[in-house]
C-alpha cells in the first residue's frame, strides 16, 4: 500500500502518457518477460487477482517521470478493468506497489544495478529481479528481497518467493524456436512449470497414448472374439 504524501489532485491513466518512447535495445528484454507472463497466464487461469505488466510504466509521483521495468508482478489487483486495458501503471489509482520487477540487462547498461535498485527499494518493491545472460564470474540472476528497507541478495537457483508462492530462476530451454537460457516459475519443490508449448505438447502426447490405449484394447478384443469363434461360441449370446 502507498504510504508517501500525494497531491490532492491527480490525473488518471488516460491522462499520462503509456510509455517513455524508449524503444526497448535488446529482444529478450520483451521476449523473457512475455514468457514468465504466458505461464502465469496457464498457471493463474481463474484468478482475477494479478497483473503482470511488459515495459509499462509505474507512475508513483504525477510530476515524474515513470518507472519503466522490463516485467513487474502485482497482487491483489484487478486482471483489468475494460476492455481498453491498462495505458500505464498509476500507483495512486492501484493503490497497490508490485511484489515482483523484472529487469533484464542488455548491452546497453541502464543502471540496473545502482538507480534502479535504489529507486525500486525506495518504492517498498518486495522482490527485486535481475537477469544478466552476459554475467562470466558471477550467477546470470539476482534475486533481491527487500527486508527491513533494504534489499538483501538471495541465494540458489531457483529461488522461492513464498509471498507469491512460486519460484523464480532460470536454466536452458526453447522458447519461440529459439534454444538458450530462459527464466521460469517453479514449484516449491524446485520443479519448472511448463511452457504453454510444452503444455500443448504434454496434452497431445497424453492424448495419443490414449488413442493408442484405445487402439490396443480394441485389438484385443477382435482377437479374443475371432478366438471365441474358432472354438465353435458366438460372443454375442455369451450369458
Amino acid at each position: 500500500m502507498l504510504e508517501y504524501n500525494l497531491p490532492r489532485y491527480l490525473p488518471s491513466a488516460q491522462e499520462l502518457p503509456d510509455s517513455d518512447e524508449t524503444p526497448v535495445d535488446n529482444e529478450l528484454q520483451e521476449l523473457i518477460p512475455g514468457l514468465l507472463k504466458a505461464i502465469l497466464l496457464i498457471l493463474w487461469s481463474e484468478r482475477m487477482d494479478w497483473f503482470f505488466g511488459i515495459d509499462m510504466g509505474i507512475y508513483y509521483y504525477p510530476d515524474k517521470p515513470p518507472i519503466v521495468p522490463d516485467g513487474f508482478l502485482s497482487l491483489g489487483v484487478e486482471r483489468f478493468y475494460d476492455e481498453e486495458l491498462r495505458p500505464s501503471y498509476v500507483l495512486w489509482d492501484e493503490n497497490v506497489v508490485p511484489i515482483f520487477v523484472l529487469e533484464v540487462v542488455s548491452q546497453n547498461y541502464r543502471k540496473e544495478y545502482t538507480t534502479k535498485l535504489a529507486e525500486y527499494e525506495a518504492l517498498g518493491v518486495l522482490y527485486y529481479v535481475i537477469y544478466s545472460s552476459r554475467r562470466r564470474r558471477k550467477p546470470h540472476l539476482e534475486v533481491h528481497k527487500l527486508v527491513n528497507g533494504k534489499y538483501e541478495l538471495q541465494e540458489g537457483n531457483p529461488v522461492w518467493l513464498p509471498e507469491i508462492g512460486l519460484g523464480i530462476g532460470c536454466e536452458r530451454g526453447n522458447y519461440c524456436g529459439v534454444t538458450r537460457e530462459w527464466m521460469y516459475w517453479y514449484d516449491e519443490q524446485g520443479q519448472r512449470y511448463l511452457t504453454p508449448a510444452e503444455q500443448v505438447k504434454q496434452e497431445t502426447q497424453r492424448a495419443q497414448q490414449e488413442t493408442q490405449r484405445a487402439e490396443v484394447a480394441e485389438q484385443r478384443v477382435q482377437q479374443l472374439t475371432e478366438q471365441l469363434k474358432a472354438l465353435g461360441i458366438d460372443p454375442d449370446n455369451l450369458d
